[in-house]
């Protein structure tokens, strides 16, 4: 392998190593965004001063909405898989 091959080499291999670090930390911020808003959409759902107010289901629709514009899945934050006893 020839030095310019060698360098083309490194170059490429480093290029490749900040893309995956790049998708990790973007995965890590919407992993946070969604912990957030999932703390959030519970508030609206189960809080009782929350519920006096008239704007909470623009809230909560506002929030699904954005988590759909984030993850392509409305319903990232919805409860699933209930079972009792």
């Amino acid at each position: 392998m020839t030095k310019a091959e060698n360098r083309a080499a490194a170059k490429a291999y480093h290029q490749e190593r900040m893309r995956k670090l790049d998708e990790e930390a973007e995965a890590a911020r919407v992993k946070a965004d969604l912990a957030e808003l999932d703390r959030l959409r519970r508030y609206l759902i189960f809080g009782t001063q929350a519920r006096r107010g008239g704007n909470r289901e623009k809230l909560m629709k506002a929030i699904d909405e954005y988590v759909e514009e984030m993850t392509g899945d409305r319903t990232t934050l919805h409860a699933k898989n209930h079972k009792c006893g």
